[in-house]
């Protein structure tokens, strides 16, 4: 006989978490889950708003990126 699974208790951070996976899910969504359109979005938009610039990520957080560690 198979017993239910136990159910999963999240804290406060998981939480949050799964409310900004939600969030991401949405926005991705609108664009088809198409990396490419939504970045050509944000780049759009940094055009239209020269004065809120995206930050480029350091070197360091890049390095290693797409590699197996």
């Amino acid at each position: 006989m198979k017993q239910k699974p136990e159910p999963v208790v999240l804290d406060e951070g998981d939480e949050e978490i799964a409310r900004i996976r939600e969030v991401r899910h949405r926005i991705s969504e609108e664009f088809g889950h198409d990396p490419y359109r939504l970045v050509a979005y944000y780049m759009e938009l940094q055009k239209q708003h020269p004065e809120k610039k995206m930050v480029p990520a350091p070197d360091s957080e890049l390095a290693g990126k797409g590699k197996d560690k």
